[in-house]
Parts: structure tokens; sequence; C-alpha cells
């Protein structure tokens, strides 16, 4: 295996972490991840060369646990991995923090072998970014068509793009096929959702040219499948998957149309999931109406709902049952589960 020493221009005995990094960053990640980030700067600023098994045997990790360490950071958007042609890591680019434009970013070049074949990304080479070379680079650019779309890319990300950034757009035309339109469209859409990286753009158009995409308007209408809402409301039911439409307007109605935020949501798809394991889409929409038209904003309104409602039975004739008849009035409430799953059976 190949090792490749990385130099600095100005070296020192010290090691900068970014006070974002410490702010914003280590207090969600674990042992493992912030010591192997922070053994990255220092290799970085020492001009060293490293490897997996390098790192792995520093910290007494398994060399999984090291990959998964660069995986966690390259999602965090604070490292980006680099594969060659046969899928080995080739280099790892440490993104500045504050900034993150790919053309600051500082190249931690550490040639290394990936432990097995498992642990390389699973990718479909049919849209896997080939290494585009600087000649490539410039015929690119000098090509007349693709100067509108580099100044409309431009004009959305707000700053002049990069050499990495243009490649980017060079592998969106050269290897999905997409026109200037959707090309277009694309990056529009990811910035309307708050998302300037391209590294985030590139796998919204991956996943696009998987599914067949080929024109704006069919990306329009893919686009709820994209919708965190969406994925966080299935996964909240118990559902895996491409959610259905039916499904994807059921969860964005409960958002844009009833305005409930996420914690709402939630609790009625709690309720649902002990409830039944049938129709839970419909189930949790009878809730979500029924706590719109009572003009619930927040859960402590739910609360008093459910306090109106146990003092409501309390004081009724109706004789009060203990353990599961307790658990199924608390669920019920004022929903009728029986009534409303033969009212959709029967439709």
């Amino acid at each position: 295996m190949s090792r490749f020493k990385i130099y600095q221009e100005n070296s020192s005995d010290v090691t900068v972490v970014s006070n974002l990094f410490i702010d914003e960053y280590m207090k969600d990640a674990n042992d493992a991840q912030l010591k192997i980030y922070l053994y990255l700067l220092r290799v970085m600023s020492a001009g060293r060369s490293t490897s997996v098994s390098d790192i792995a045997d520093q910290f007494n990790h398994t060399e999984k646990d090291v990959i998964r360490a660069l995986r966690y950071w390259e999602k965090k958007n604070l490292l980006t991995l680099e594969y060659d042609n046969a899928k080995s890591l080739s280099g790892i680019q440490l993104l500045d923090i504050a900034r993150r434009p790919e053309n600051d970013a500082v190249l931690l070049a550490p040639l290394v072998q990936l432990p097995s074949k498992q642990e390389t990304p699973q990718e479909n080479p049919a849209f896997s970014k080939p290494a585009y070379s600087l000649d490539d680079l410039k015929e690119f650019k000098n090509n007349e068509e693709t100067s509108q779309i580099l100044f409309v890319a431009e004009q959305y990300i707000g700053k002049p793009l990069s050499p990495s950034e243009i490649k980017t757009i060079l592998f969106f035309t050269d290897k999905l096929h997409f026109s200037e339109d959707l090309i277009d469209y694309l990056i529009q859409y990811c910035v309307g959702k708050g998302k300037k990286d391209f590294r985030y753009i590139e796998k919204v158009a991956i996943s696009w040219a998987e599914e067949g995409i080929t024109t704006p308007g069919q990306a329009a209408k893919a686009a709820v499948k994209y919708d965190k809402t969406v994925y966080d409301t299935m996964k909240a039911l118990g559902k895996s998957g491409t959610p259905t439409k039916a499904e994807a307007d059921y969860a964005l109605k409960w958002v844009k149309t009833y305005g409930f935020t996420k914690d709402i949501i939630l609790e009625a798809c709690r309720r649902t999931v002990m409830a039944t394991d049938k129709h839970r889409f419909e189930y949790a929409d009878s809730i979500l109406n029924s706590w719109h038209q009572k003009q619930v904003h927040h859960k402590s309104d739910i609360k008093a709902l459910d306090e109106a409602y146990t003092q409501s039975r309390t004081l009724s004739s109706k004789p009060q049952s203990t353990g599961a008849g307790q658990f199924n009035q608390f669920m019920h409430n004022d929903y009728d589960f029986d009534a409303l799953e033969k009212e959709i059976l029967s439709n």
C-alpha cells in the first residue's frame, strides 16, 4: 500500500481546532468520532501520512470503526471522502467549517485501501462520477451552451463556482444526461430547501437519475418524496420504503393545511401505533383532524383535551374499568377507532 506525506507551507507544532466545531459539532459526536477527526487535523498540520489501519492502531479501534467515523463526518459536511476508479479510498478533503466552499478546502491526502470490499460505498456504476481532468474541465467551461448553465448556477448559489463544483455540473450533463432546464430546476430546488452544498445537490441528482427523471415536471412530482416531514411521519407510523402519493399527501396536509408542528404530529402517530396496526394514516388523520377542529396549537392543548375527556368519563354513569380498559380509554379519548375502522372498510 503506497503512502503519501502531507505537506504544509508553514509548519508549526500546533493543531488548530475551529471554535465552531467545539460549539456546534463536538456535542453530538461520540468518543471515536471526536478522536479520529482531531487526529486528522493533527496529521494534516504535521505533514504526515496515515492510513485507516494506522488510525485504528492509534486508538485501538477496528478499521470498521474508523470508516464509520469518517463517514459520520462526511455526512456532517466536515470532510469529503474521495475514491478512485477501483472504489478505494484515495483522499480525504477537510472542509472549512465556517464557509465550506470546496475551493477553500484543505486536502488531506493519505492514500489508503478500504479494509474489505463490503466497506466500499454501494454505488450504481452507471451514475458514478468520473475523475475529470483539467482538460475536460477547460473544454466544458469554454462550451457556449455550458456558460449559461454555469451562470445560472452561480446566481442560485450566490458565488463563483469552484473547479470541483463545475466538474459536478459537467457530471450532470455528461453522465446523467440532464438537460439545461433540469439542471436549472435541480439547483433551484436544492437552494430552495436551504441546501447549497454541491455534495447534497449531487445526491439529489443521482436519486433523480435512478428514478428515470428527465424533465423538471417529473422532478416536481417526485420532489415530495424528499420532504423530510414525509419520511419522519412514515417512520413514526412504523412504515418503511418510499411513501405512496396518498401517504405523502396526508403527511404534508398535517403540516401545510393544519399547521401542526412536528411534536404534535408525532404524538398523533404514537397514539395511532398503540391503537391499531391497520390503516394508520387514516387513523392518524382522524386524530389530527379532531385536534385541528378543536384548535390545538401546542402539546399542552392536547393534555387539556385529555383531562377534559377523562373528567367527562368520570362524571358519566358508565362503569370505570381498570387495566387494559384504562389503557384503551387513554388511547381512544374521543376517537372511536372501531367505528372508524368499519367506515374505512366499508368505503
